[in-house]
């Protein structure tokens, strides 16, 4: 839940005024599949990562509906596609859990996510993952610095699916700013330079992207 200060709402209009650094309350991620690694073993009869298979991945993080569409976000040298909208790193570790790379709906996944901003704020959740494409799924805040410190509640993660690499692309918005971000999804061109929203009712929305498995093996074994 994001709960603002008196100081902290006079910070981000003087920063909104000035056209100062932007705070993002939703932002797009691009997993880099040269930076997918995960463990040798424990892995499923078809090469999958399963139950208890240890990873590390990294990509770029941009502005919110930036990979909308099935717009892919690396390259395949693993450079990103759109480098002067990169706003920051996003690094996740973690494990495998349950049918793991074979899930097709349900958690597979528990990790831990930091988004890395260029500017110097960051934000770290800790959570499960779930293996549905399209479908929003609530992670802890569990530390933030700078513009984000003051932030309470969760981030929703919502997977757009697999880019080209079969790396994955997702969606991230924080629970009080989900109204602002469908607006965005509908006006793709709409401003992203601050949302906030401290509302207690939400607008649930539908990213309409297909629900499926992920049924390729991804990454690199080590």
């Amino acid at each position: 839940m994001f709960k603002p200060t008196l100081t902290t709402l006079a910070f981000l209009a003087t920063t909104c005024a000035a056209g100062a650094t932007e705070v993002h309350m939703s932002f797009d991620v691009a997993e880099d599949h040269t930076r997918l690694l995960m463990g040798a073993s424990p892995v499923h009869d078809n090469g999958m990562p399963a139950h208890g298979n240890a990873f590390l991945s990294q990509g770029y993080i941009y502005p919110a509906n930036t990979l909308s569409n099935g717009v892919v976000g690396v390259r395949e040298d693993g450079s990103p596609a759109f480098p002067d909208l990169v706003l920051g790193t996003w690094t996740c570790n973690g494990y495998f859990v349950g049918e793991a790379g074979n899930a097709t709906t349900g958690v597979w996944v528990i990790s831990r996510q930091v988004f890395a901003f260029d500017d110097g704020n960051q934000i770290i959740t800790q959570g499960t993952e779930i293996a549905d494409v399209g479908k929003e799924n609530l992670r802890p805040v569990t530390g933030a610095t700078g513009d984000y410190a003051d932030i309470k509640g969760g981030l929703v993660q919502t997977t757009l699916g697999l880019n080209d690499f079969m790396a994955i692309s997702a969606t991230f918005v924080f629970e009080h700013a989900k109204e602002d971000h469908a607006q965005l999804w509908e006006h793709p061109k709409a401003d992203r330079s601050l949302d906030v929203s401290i509302e207690d009712n939400h607008l649930e929305w539908d990213s309409g992207a297909p629900v499926g498995p992920i049924e390729s093996p991804v990454g690199k074994f080590f």
